[in-house]
């Protein structure tokens, strides 16, 4: 497996002519320069994991670019452990904060301001689901790692062995760890070529960035979720009284 991108690579590669993303306490925010326009940028930095507090302070950041008005587009770069995982950030209801950085980014898009998802590290769980997966189009940079829920994790809740599990994941995409999978699933749109400037490759994503959300169909396309398209499209059929 590639090694994964620095941040400070990365952003010298994005922003060549400088920028003003800065990195607190494993959390990113800022913007930079982009085409004739501006760049939000937002995002998790090494491997830290996503508590309450993070994502309050995300989350009021994709707002502020919203209450600011016109179209600048939301990048979220993404090398995070998976969601906090203490008692305090639960009894305090972590699973809401993580919901309410997913509907911010939601709200984004759905205002004008595109949203993508750029993984360049470690992902897992909730703190994947309301980053990456939140956003429009998701790409990825050789060397990121998602997963939703590592197979040892799935292990301990299905009660399988690990083992089992692990030959299901050589034939079954959706259900296991890791870029490629990820990539077959549709739920990474693209994977960026390190070796060019990544500022064009994400101005083009936001250009050719689908008016809906593509992933059951390229899932399809791709052969790593056969079903879900065609099962979406009778819920929705369904749904209208078609």
């Amino acid at each position: 497996m590639p090694d994964k991108m620095p941040l400070d690579t990365l952003l010298a590669s994005l922003f060549p002519a400088g920028h003003a993303v800065t990195v607190a306490d494993g959390l990113i925010t800022g913007e930079g320069p982009l085409n004739d326009g501006r760049l939000a940028v937002i995002g998790i930095d090494g491997d830290t994991a996503l508590g309450i507090e993070g994502a309050c302070l995300l989350a009021g950041r994709v707002l502020d670019v919203v209450r600011a008005g016109g179209s600048t587009p939301i990048l979220v770069l993404v090398d995070s452990d998976s969601q906090r995982m203490s008692r305090r950030d639960e009894l305090l209801g972590l699973n809401e904060y993580l919901a309410h950085l997913a509907k911010a980014l939601l709200l984004a898009d759905a205002q004008g301001h595109p949203t993508i998802g750029l993984l360049y590290g470690h992902s897992a769980a909730g703190a994947f689901i309301a980053t990456a997966l939140a956003t429009r189009v998701l790409a990825a940079l050789p060397g990121a790692h998602p997963s939703v829920m590592d197979l040892p994790s799935v292990a301990r809740v299905t009660k399988l062995p690990l083992e089992i599990l692990q030959d299901m994941a050589r034939t079954t995409s959706v259900f296991a760890p890791g870029l490629d999978n990820m990539v077959q699933t549709g739920a990474v749109q693209a994977t960026l070529d390190p070796d060019r400037p990544l500022g064009p490759q994400i101005a083009a994503l936001i250009a050719d960035s689908p008016a809906a959300d593509t992933r059951d169909a390229l899932g399809r396309e791709r052969g790593g979720r056969p079903l879900a398209h065609a099962i979406a499209a009778r819920v929705v059929r369904e749904a209208q009284g078609a």
